[in-house]
């Protein structure tokens, strides 16, 4: 009999032992009861019955798929090639061990899909210009349709996007062309004001005797002569009014005599 207690205590010990699980704090353990799932356990020392159950460890942190380069062709017909990174979680590990076969690779598949579907319906402008909404567009979709596994998708960026290099260069020239036109502009937008001040200094100067004169004074000597040039000096306007006004009155004076 004591034969019997010691076989049973040399057999049994062992199969109690192997049934003691460690589950970490950012895991939770899916068991399945002769395959059918019985129970989640959360972390912490676990047991379970050898042979009859078994213990699938589903990780719960945030996961990091990197999307691998993609072809795809936006509306107005340019070919475009981007890469982007998906972050999701487990929300529910036990839809994510029985509802999908590979929840990592389903995500990642979704995820390529969402992507050249969203990228197909916009224009190259607004994927260059918009590119955080058009993340969130992709994270929405994807995010529908993971739920149903548990699986929650925290955030999908867009790296980098890639076009062709004759439309690089015609990108580049259509900017130096907008670079050249807002100068344009503002120099336009500076003679106009240039030429208002000049116009209201002439009323004064004007309007105050001698002052064309003064400023003809100061203008030439401001110059600096430079012997390989030649330079003219002219008389003020008021003085050549002066002399037409001087040659008038003689000549009317003539007449009437």
């Amino acid at each position: 009999m004591w034969y019997l207690l010691f076989i049973l205590f040399f057999i049994g010990v062992p199969i109690l032992m192997g049934g003691f699980r460690i589950i970490n704090e950012y895991e939770r353990g899916v068991v399945l009861t002769l395959g059918k799932y019985s129970t989640t356990l959360y972390p912490g020392l676990r047991w379970i019955w050898p042979i009859f159950q078994s213990l699938i460890k589903v990780d719960m942190r945030i996961t990091t798929i990197d999307v691998p380069r993609q072809e795809a062709i936006t509306k107005d017909n340019v070919p475009v090639g981007i890469n982007a990174v998906v972050y999701f979680r487990v929300e529910r590990a036990e839809d994510a061990v029985l509802k999908v076969k590979n929840y990592y690779y389903a995500v990642s598949q979704y995820a390529v899909a969402a992507l050249r579907d969203i990228i197909g319906g916009v224009e190259l402008d607004t994927l260059l210009a918009e590119r955080e909404r058009i993340a969130s567009e992709i994270k929405k979709v994807v995010d529908v349709e993971t739920a149903p596994w548990g699986i929650d998708i925290t955030a999908i960026k867009i790296q980098d996007i890639e076009i062709p290099a004759a439309m690089k260069r015609a990108m580049a020239a259509q900017a130096e062309t907008e670079r050249e036109r807002r100068a344009i502009i503002i120099k336009s937008e500076g003679e106009i004001r240039a030429a208002e001040n000049l116009k209201k200094a002439a009323e004064i100067l004007q309007e105050v005797p001698g002052a064309f004169s003064l400023r003809t004074l100061e203008t030439i000597d401001k110059l600096q002569p430079d012997p390989s040039k030649m330079i003219i000096f002219t008389l003020p306007v008021e003085i050549l009014e002066g002399i037409k006004a001087l040659i008038s009155k003689k000549k009317e004076e003539n007449y009437s005599r």
